[in-house]
């Protein structure tokens, strides 16, 4: 695994659109300014009347060290077996590398709309695992209080920066840009994991961002294996050639 002074490349992938929202194959995190990339993408909606409404486009993108942090147990899965683990998106929501996600909307709201919704279902997250405790109360009050005075009309973006050590950076965006520094940031690990979980778990409110992470890693983690390989069959020939000079050393 690489360490912090050589950091993995940045993976080679393609840009994503999501209903008329394009999604570019990396982003500069505005809380560690480190480069990330794309690792899915999917809309949020619901059934009304029959129709299917969508309310936001989200994209979730991922550090590098990602690749080969999740390789170690889930290289040669297929993107079927992916989408139906728990355990792996439980993997991707504690996993100790930075993450990012990025909320556009298709339809006007309220902070007080979204947040709301949002605390909600992270709520229930922290209940489902008995994990519910003052801190995560206050952490909820602080999230609510920094949505208060804001409206997102369609194309404004809310943006979230999970760093490894449990911060979550809050940033908003009129446009397509990506504001260099956050607005604000929570310390609180479980609600920086509970916003990511409550879009990518097995109840998350976009199933399509699940399976394109889904897909997307599954092909990663395929390239990262058969590179792995490579460097493998590069050393041992090496150690090959080693071993034939010491042999022709020792035979002169």
């Amino acid at each position: 695994m690489s360490s912090p002074h050589c950091p993995s490349p940045l993976p080679s992938v393609t840009k994503l659109q999501v209903d008329s929202v394009t999604f570019p194959p990396s982003v500069i995190s505005p809380a560690s300014s480190h480069p990330l990339f794309l690792g899915g993408a999917g809309v949020r909606g619901l059934d009304i009347h029959g129709k299917f409404v969508i309310f936001t486009v989200i994209g979730v993108y991922l550090a590098p060290i990602a690749v080969p942090s999740l390789s170690v147990k889930w290289k040669g899965k297929t993107t079927e077996e992916l989408t139906e683990s728990v355990p792996f998106f439980r993997e991707i929501v504690t996993g100790s590398f930075e993450k990012f996600i990025k909320v556009t909307m298709k339809l006007p709201l309220t902070g007080q709309q979204y947040s709301e919704k949002v605390t909600e279902n992270c709520v229930a997250i922290w209940k489902s695992l008995g994990l519910y405790t003052d801190a995560e109360a206050k952490a909820v009050e602080r999230f609510l209080e920094v949505f208060k005075d804001q409206t997102f009309p369609p194309g404004a973006s809310i943006l979230f920066a999970l760093s490894p050590n449990g911060s979550l950076t809050i940033s908003f965006s009129k446009d397509d840009s990506i504001p260099k520094t956050g607005k604000a940031v929570i310390e609180n690990k479980l609600l920086a994991e509970a916003v990511l979980e409550s879009i990518i778990g097995k109840k998350g409110v976009s199933p399509g961002a699940r399976l394109s992470l889904a897909e997307r890693l599954s092909q990663l983690m395929k390239e990262n294996k058969v590179e792995e390989e490579a460097a493998k069959t590069d050393n041992q020939d090496e150690a090959n050639d080693l071993s034939l000079g010491d042999k022709l050393a020792k035979e002169n």
